[in-house]
């Protein structure tokens, strides 16, 4: 009896020590979110069955904010080329003076700019507003492109007028506006310029013209003799449109009143002008937003014929490109230039047009240098253009 109570005692404790040892050698179930760290070999269906399956995460999971697009090349449509706006920071940035650049691809809506809601003056320029009010009356009726007038001694400006040798010829020169508004614009006559102007009603009906198409920050001055004298120093007198009358009365100012006066203009222009609003403007004369499409179509026709700036902007449009163009060029007192501009539309071969514009306000470089830099804008329009 005595044994027997032995042998299961002996049992019992074989039991229970190969139930401890079991529960402490049995491997941890795997944790459904751990990711393993090695990858494992698919298994067949068979053998998964009898498995746990893992679960997804429950909570909820929050979008990235602002991320990363794929990359793509960049749509002149939508953006300009990366490399435009590089070339025209370092253009504006290396140049010894003050200036105004702007581009921008006519039928997307992008500008590339530098300084470009600075106002800079716009000296001849200015001569596309008065062409474009004259060609607005013309549209509206109040004015015929055939309509003459004449114009006399008393009717002379300054500087260039190519026309005062016919006025000298006769005392009295009778042409048509449209005759007019090509010589303002392709030879810069001032005479033919402030004689349009008269017509169309003074520097208040091209001020309107651009409020009226909502062009901003262009400023229309007082006319080519109130704007010359006063950026001398000088009281316009008529007698000044003689000959070297002007030059004359302003070598005799002393220094201190032309750089005061010189002064004065540049820091506020009453012709100024940002880049960004002359290719914003001249991009809507190309899409026909401001005149009729046979004035836009006279009207650039014209640009295309100007004689003015060749080596400007001009000067780097490649073989096979188009431009049309306006410049300008503003009073020197040595060593400071300013006003030296250009202004124009570019026509790549597949026809997409690109205007632009480069306003030197003030420098002290020489013309091949400001040259350089126009040329240099041409080409990198050129070089980066994109085709449709």
């Amino acid at each position: 009896m005595t044994s027997n109570k032995r042998r299961g005692a002996s049992a019992r404790l074989v039991l229970l020590m190969a139930a401890l040892s079991a529960c402490v050698s049995a491997p941890e179930p795997r944790r459904a979110q751990a990711a393993a760290p090695f990858p494992q070999k698919p298994q067949p269906p068979q053998a998964q069955a009898g498995r746990p399956q893992p679960t997804t995460n429950s909570w909820p999971i929050r979008p990235v904010a602002n991320p990363p697009l794929p990359y793509r090349d960049v749509d002149q449509n939508e953006a300009p080329p990366p490399a435009l706006v590089s070339v025209v920071r370092n253009l504006g940035q290396s140049f010894n003076g003050k200036v105004g650049i702007a581009v921008r691809r006519i039928g997307a809506d992008w500008t590339v700019a530098w300084n470009g809601t600075s106002l800079f003056p716009q000296q001849s320029v200015s001569k596309l507003w008065v062409s474009m009010t004259f060609l607005d009356a013309v549209d509206r009726g109040k004015l015929r492109i055939t309509d003459t007038t004449t114009i006399t001694r008393n009717d002379l400006t300054l500087f260039h007028q190519p026309s005062a040798a016919l006025v000298a010829k006769d005392g009295g020169w009778t042409t048509s506006y449209s005759d007019l508004m090509r010589r303002a614009m392709t030879q810069s006559d001032n005479t033919a310029n402030d004689t349009l102007l008269r017509a169309v009603g003074g520097p208040d009906a091209v001020r309107g013209f651009l409020a009226r198409r909502m062009i901003k920050d262009i400023r229309f001055g007082p006319g080519e003799r109130l704007l010359q004298s006063a950026t001398a120093g000088l009281d316009w007198r008529q007698d000044y449109s003689v000959g070297r009358n002007f030059y004359a009365a302003r070598s005799r100012l002393p220094m201190s009143v032309r750089v005061k006066a010189l002064d004065n203009y540049l820091a506020s222009p009453p012709d100024g002008a940002a880049p960004s609003s002359i290719v914003a403007a001249l991009a809507k004369l190309k899409e026909g937003q401001m005149l009729s499409p046979a004035s836009s179509r006279l009207l650039l026709s014209v640009m295309s014929e100007a004689k003015t700036g060749p080596q400007r902007i001009k000067g780097g449009v490649p073989p096979g490109w188009s431009y049309l163009h306006k410049t300008g060029t503003g009073q020197d007192l040595p060593p400071r230039s300013t006003g030296y501009n250009d202004i124009g539309i570019m026509t790549a071969p597949d026809g997409t047009s690109y205007a632009v514009a480069v306003m030197i306000g003030s420098t002290t470089v020489s013309i091949p240098e400001r040259w350089a830099l126009m040329q240099g804008l041409a080409k990198a329009v050129a070089a980066n253009h994109e085709k449709h």
